[in-house]
C-alpha cells in the first residue's frame, strides 16, 4: 500500500527521503567523491612535484606560483613533474645548456634533435603548453622561473571559482537535509568550503607577490577538503545507516528556523 507524504513534509530529511531522491543524491555524491580524489591525485602529480620531491609542500606552492628564481622553469620541470620523461643523462645535458643561457648555436647543432626525440611528442601537439619545435618557445621556459603568469592565474582562478563553487553548492544543499546536527555546526559546515575556496584562490595571487603567503594555499585546500568530507560522510550515513531505524525525523529545513 502506497503512503502519502504528510502535509508537514515530515519526510524532508536525509533518513526519510524517497528512494528516487536518495538515488539522485547518492549518484552525485559518489561521482563527486571520486572526482575530488582524482583532483587530489592530479595536484600531487603536478604541483606536488614542483620541487622534485614526492608530496605537496610549501616549496611546491612557492615554485608553482612565485617561481624558483634561482633556476629556470625548464630546469624546475625537468627535476620535478617532467623527471620521468627523459633519461637522467639527457636531463642533465639540457640543464647544463640552460644554465649557460641556452645559446642558439648549441640548439641548432645539438639540442634541437634532443628535444625532437624526447619532448615534442607532447610539446607540439597539445594545446596550452610550449611548442618545443620552436627555439623561441624553448628560450622562454629556459629563462629564470617566475612562477605562474598573470594570464594563467586569471584563467585558472575564474575556472576554479565558477566550477568548484557549484560542487560545494550541491554538497551543501544535500547536507542541509541532515538531521541531529546542531544548527550552528550545519551552517559552519556549509559555509566553510566557500570561505576556504576564496582563501585558496586569493593565496595564489598573494604567493605570486611573496612566497610567505604559500601557507594560505595549503590552509585553504585542507579547510574546504575537511568540510566537504564531513558533509559527504554525514549525508551518506544518514541516508543509508540512520534511516534503518524506521524513525520519522520531520522537516529538516523547518528544524533549522
Amino acid at each position: 500500500m502506497k503512503s502519502t507524504p504528510p502535509a508537514n513534509l515530515a519526510w524532508l530529511n536525509l533518513p526519510n527521503l524517497p528512494w528516487s531522491l536518495k538515488a539522485l543524491f547518492t549518484g552525485y555524491l559518489l561521482v563527486i567523491g571520486v572526482g575530488l580524489c582524482m583532483a587530489g591525485l592530479q595536484i600531487m602529480l603536478t604541483h606536488g612535484m614542483a620541487d622534485g620531491k614526492i608530496g605537496l609542500s610549501k616549496n611546491d606552492i612557492v615554485y608553482s606560483y612565485y617561481g624558483d628564481r634561482t633556476h629556470s622553469k625548464l630546469e624546475s620541470k625537468l627535476n620535478g613533474s617532467m623527471k620521468a620523461n627523459a633519461p637522467d643523462a639527457v636531463r642533465e645535458d639540457i640543464i647544463q645548456w640552460v644554465r649557460k643561457g641556452a645559446p642558439k648555436e648549441a640548439w641548432d647543432a645539438h639540442y634541437k634533435d634532443v628535444f625532437a626525440q624526447h619532448c615534442v611528442v607532447c610539446h607540439s601537439a597539445l594545446p596550452g603548453i610550449p611548442n618545443f619545435k620552436n627555439f623561441e618557445e624553448v628560450q622562454k621556459v629556459a629563462a629564470t622561473s617566475e612562477g605562474a603568469t598573470i594570464q594563467s592565474l586569471t584563467r585558472v582562478s575564474h575556472i576554479h571559482l565558477f566550477g568548484i563553487s557549484f560542487i560545494f553548492f550541491f554538497i551543501g544543499f544535500i547536507f542541509s537535509f541532515a538531521v541531529n546536527v546542531p544548527k550552528t555546526l550545519k551552517i559552519i559546515a556549509i559555509a566553510f568550503p566557500f570561505a576556504f575556496l576564496i582563501i585558496d584562490i586569493l593565496s595564489w595571487w598573494l604567493t605570486k607577490l611573496s612566497p610567505n603567503f604559500a601557507w594560505l594555499t595549503i590552509i585553504g585546500g585542507i579547510g574546504y577538503s575537511l568540510a566537504s568530507t564531513y558533509m559527504w560522510f554525514v549525508s551518506m550515513y544518514q541516508m543509508y545507516i540512520l534511516s534503518r531505524n524506521g524513525k520519522v525525523y520531520g522537516n529538516a529545513w523547518e528544524q533549522d528556523l
